[in-house]
Formats: structure tokens, sequence, C-alpha cells
């Protein structure tokens, strides 16, 4: 939400192939962090860029150490880690899109839950960037299968991630086994003590690079809230858009597998429509928003991650049907309707469970959000008669009708019909199946009154003390406000899972933002782990098919029945407790030196990834191990 600078990408000193590129994206000026990072890169120095999502760091970094790549040379030159898999992707989507003019270039992404054999064919081939999750990444390394005696330059993007998911010692571990003289630029939205100690130790006199994140909305956008429970959510959103004076409209969602079923559901009502998300190829994307640009279709149904970037000027109706889990995603997906002063209009479905996520982004856009109550049938009728009537009187004014009128006249003569009940005949074949108005008797889901007492948090619930297993949730220490509910996963310590392979694997799989996933329990056989309540279905499947240490999640709702012995029968040893949470490094949380391993029942097994164990910490609420 940063605003272009004074000068352009040419005054930058890019080169003419980047240049190119950059003019057919459209990009015209860069932003604060991209005009700050890009000297400082091509000058070879590093950099600490602080910097919140969407203020255009990937440019900022991907621009300058593309410039310096030897394309005669099929050895890594770059190697960038991100956190989450779809990070990977749309970092990797964009270095190809701003090479497009550099002629031989190859970008390879690699990440978990990809066949290895794909990504060791083209690391064989030769590539000149690699962007990739930190497991990965350690995995292609201790395989041989990733070398990186040539590397020049190394990003650390969205370190505080990585750090809440549990890679930090990941990071260091691949940062050691970089060379000596190599460039590193570290991008993070905050600077916890322990990012604050991986820069001391591995950058070299950087330059610190800081630019204010400001979680405001557009004062063009008028803002506006449904509430509606969840199986109600297409039946508002038909009816908003039957009555909404829109030219083209972004609808957001958390899942991948939801864009694709929303699209399916729309286009079945009638609605130009396509999907937007991290599984679909550049050039169908591409071909995508140009559709939208060009009015062949009029709503666009995306993730967070795919609409990173989506600048047009027909948006002028942005609908989250999917709350986001945080204010500062919010503010984005609004941002991209009402640009450049023009107005624009955002609506957010809240489900009765959700009404906290609400509450929290009012409180951090400093902004209220008005209720508004859906389109009534009899709205819903007039808009279907009046659109109609609009029709035929544009016929009338403007086709020539000599050919159809001696046609209508044999029919009245022959049959002896009144010209009214023909017309109505017409109006019938043309509507088909489908009636001009809505039924009285049809139910109409209605926003409730934004009532105060309607919006009364529910308290967390206080745990179970006499249990020797805590199976009520903890609220997240810094979002007190959000409803935790406790899950149990059918993972443990003899499967050699550790936190950060679950965080990671909730993470990814559900696109969660980490900060979101908090306790974490780990037993022998079984894991419980605490998640915002409320959680989807549809995120409930993709969770309970994901797999860790090469084993189903198996994930579910802990009850209100369960005892120890129920949850797991064969488990005697206490729980090692992790604290999650978005300052955790703030309650103590300290790596312990390099080199010791954790100790298994079992050998490790060659060509493993090292474990790196943690030092246990006091802190007042008891003994935490950092993940």
């Amino acid at each position: 939400m940063t605003t272009e600078s004074e000068v352009s990408f040419r005054e930058l000193a890019l080169p003419d192939a980047v240049l190119e590129s950059l003019t057919r994206l459209g990009y015209e000026r860069p932003s604060p962090i991209q005009a700050a990072c890009i000297p400082a890169l091509l000058d070879g120095r590093d950099i600490i860029g602080q910097a919140q999502t969407g203020t255009g760091k990937t440019a900022a970094f991907a621009l300058p150490l593309l410039s310096r790549v030897d394309v005669n040379n099929l050895n890594p030159q770059l190697l960038v880690l991100a956190p989450t898999r779809e990070l990977a992707i749309q970092v990797a989507e964009a270095f190809k899109s701003y090479a497009s003019g550099i002629k031989g270039f190859h970008v390879l992404p690699i990440y978990g839950g990809q066949s290895y054999d794909i990504q060791l064919r083209q690391l064989k081939r030769g590539v000149h960037v690699v962007v990739g999750t930190p497991g990965r990444v350690m995995d292609h390394i201790n395989r041989k299968t990733l070398k990186l005696d040539q590397l020049q330059a190394l990003v650390l993007d969205e370190a505080d991630e990585m750090l809440r998911m549990g890679f930090i010692d990941d990071v260091e571990w691949i940062l050691e086994r970089t060379p000596e003289q190599r460039q590193i630029a570290l991008f993070s939205a905050t600077m916890p003590a322990v990012i604050k100690k991986v820069a001391q130790k591995y950058l070299r006199n950087p330059e610190h690079i800081q630019i204010k994140s400001r979680t405001k909305t557009a004062a063009t956008i008028e803002q506006k809230f449904v509430t509606v429970k969840g199986h109600q959510k297409l039946d508002a959103m038909t009816r908003l858009l039957e009555v909404a004076d829109f030219d083209a409209a972004l609808v957001f969602v958390r899942t991948k597998t939801a864009t694709v079923q929303l699209m399916e559901k729309l286009e079945a009502r009638g609605y130009a429509c396509e999907a937007l998300n991290g599984d679909i190829p550049q050039k169908s994307r591409e071909r995508t928003i140009d559709r939208l640009k060009k009015g062949k279709i009029d709503i666009v149904i995306a993730t967070d991650v795919a609409a990173r970037g989506l600048d047009v000027d027909r948006i002028e109706l942005v609908i989250n049907y999917d709350i986001p889990y945080d204010a500062e995603s919010y503010v984005h997906r609004i941002g991209r309707t009402g640009r450049a002063g023009r107005a624009g209009r955002a609506i957010l479905f809240v489900t009765p469970k959700e009404r906290h996520l609400l509450r929290s982004i009012e409180r951090m856009t400093q902004q209220k959000i008005e209720p508004l109550m859906l389109p009534s049938n009899q709205e819903i009728n007039e808009q279907r008669v009046g659109k109609f009537k609009r029709k035929v009187l544009d016929v009338l004014e403007n086709k020539d009708l000599g050919s159809c009128l001696p046609v209508v006249s044999e029919l009245v003569e022959e049959t002896d019909a009144d010209p009214l009940e023909i017309a109505a005949a017409l109006m019938k074949m043309l509507q088909g199946d489908e009636p001009l108005r809505v039924s009285d008797s049809a139910p109409a889901a209605h926003s409730a009154p934004a009532r105060e007492e309607r919006f009364e948090e529910r308290r967390p619930r206080e745990p179970r003390r006499e249990k020797p297993l805590e199976l009520q949730p903890r609220p997240l220490k810094d979002y007190p406000d959000v409803v935790m509910q406790r899950y149990r996963l059918g993972v443990g310590y003899a499967d050699g899972v550790k936190p950060g392979n679950i965080v990671g694997a909730i993470a990814n799989e559900a696109e969660l933002d980490s900060c979101y996933i908090g306790n974490i329990d780990i037993h022998d056989d079984f894991t419980l782990v605490d998640l915002p309540d409320g959680m989807p279905k549809e995120v409930m499947q993709i969770l309970s098919r994901a797999r860790v240490a090469g084993r189903p999640l198996a994930i579910r709702p802990v009850r209100p029945d369960d005892r120890p012995e129920t949850l797991s029968a064969a488990d005697s040893r206490p729980p090692r407790s992790v604290s999650r949470g978005p300052a955790r490094e703030e309650r103590g949380f300290k790596g312990k030196p390099k080199g010791k391993k954790l100790k298994h029942k079992g050998k490790a097994k060659k060509g493993k990834r090292p474990a790196v164990a943690l030092r246990k910490q006091q802190s007042k609420a008891g003994k935490n191990v950092g993940a």
C-alpha cells in the first residue's frame, strides 16, 4: 500500500532487457522499497529490507540480482529461501516475468510435495536461480544435487515467517554452506531478536532499509459487511450480484479448491467468471487477466497469493467470500479496487463464528465497517424486471424490426390471439425455465441487524487442570480475541515429527498464517494443536489428506468426552509443549549451539537432514521448547 517514488526504473541503471520486461508488464515507477533496495543490491551490498507484504519487495531484490546473472553459467548463482511453497512459486514466476527478455534464462522453484524427479531433471540441465523452501533445499544439498559453490547472492524472503514456522535453524544450516564471498538480502516485516542475531552473524555491514507500513484502507472504498451462515454464502452472493451495479468483481476465498468450486457454481447461474489460484500456470493466469481487462469475463475468484500484483481498472467490487485471518490481508484484498482516486466497493461475508475477526480488522484499520442488508425478493424482482424492460426498449429504439412485424401480424390473423399474449409467449421463450420474478415464498438470506449484543465475543474456556492432558485450547497470547479449538493429529514422536513439520504442513496446506497456529503438544503417537475455531469444512478436508513424515495428519477436533486413554492408550510419556505465537522470540526463545542432535530411539538414516536441539527456557508460563 505504498505510493510510487519520484525516480524511474531507467534511472536505477537496470539493463535494457529487464527494462523492456517491466514495460511489457506495465510497471512505470518503482515503489519506495524498490527505489531504496535496487541501487544497494546493484552495488553488491548486503541489505536488511523491512517492509510488509504487498509493498513490492519481490521486485526489489529480483530486478537488481537478475541483472547480474551470467546466462552462460548454468550453475545456481542466486538462491531465494521462502517460508511456503506458494510464495516460492510466486517468486519464481516473478523472476520468469522479469527475465522474459533474457534468452536462455532458467529459474526453478523447489519445495516439498512436488516430485523429486522433476526437480532433479531441471537441476541437471542447469538453472540460474533457485527459489525454494528451507526443508527441500536442505534435502537437495544433502543429496549433492544442489551445489552452491558458485552462488553469488542469497535472499531470505519473509524471514520472520520462517522463524514462526520453525525453519530458522534450517536457514542457518543453509547459510553455513554458502560461499564466504556472497551477497545477502534479508527481508522481514518485523525484526525479532532471533532475526537480528542471524543478520549480525551472516551479513556484512548491511544497509537497513525500512518502509513503514500503513494498515489503512483508501477513503474512496465503500466498505460493508454481511452476517451470513456458511451454507447461505452462495445465495447471499448471487443476490448481491443481481442488484449490484459494477463493471467487474474480484471474489476472495481461502483455498485453491474453493476458487474452482465457486467458479463452477457461479457459471451454472449464468455468470462469466474464472478462477485464479497458485496451481494455475502463468500463461493461463495472464490469459485470465487479459480477458478480465477486455470485458470477456466479469468475475474472478482468487486466493490471496494468486491475486498479488493484480491491477485491473475495471474492478469496482471486491467480495470477501471468506474473511481473511488478518487485517493486512484484508487491506491488500480491497486495495484491488478504488485505485487512483476512483470509487470502489468492498463487501465482507462474516459467519457468526467469525465475528472476532471482523472486530480485529476494524481495530487494526481504525475504521468501522457498516452492516449491509441483503436484497429482498421484491428488490431482486424490481431489478430483474427493470433489466428486461431496458433490453426490450433498446431493441425497439436501435434495431430494425421490419422483418419481424409481418410474422407477428400473421400470428394475430391466423390465431386471433391477443398481441399482448404473443409478446408474453416470446418473453417466456426468452426466459426459459428461469422465472423473471422470484416467488414471494422463496427463502431470502438476510443480514442480521448490527446490534452490539450480537457481537459479544466468546471467551476461551479455561483448561481443566485436573486432567493430565490439556484438552481445552489456550488463547493466542498476541491475539487474545481469536477463539481457538483443539485438534488431535494422528502423528507423534514415533513418526519422527517435529513442531516445524506440523506448522509447515498446516500453514502450507490450509493457507493459514502460522501466527494463528497455537499451542502444540507432541506425544508418542499423536499430537494436540490449537487452531482457529470455525475452520471451513473444505479446509478440514484438505488437512485430513495432508501428510507429515509420510503419514496422514488424520486431523479431528478434540471432543468434550475425550480422555487421555481415548486419545492414545499407548502414550505414557509427557508431552513437549511448544508455545506458538507471533512474539514467541520475545518470551526468551533462543537456539541451542549447533552440532547437538536430538536423541531418538532409532539411528538417524543416512542422508536425512540433521536435527538441531533447542535449549529449554524457563518462563513465567512454564517450560517451553522453541520450535
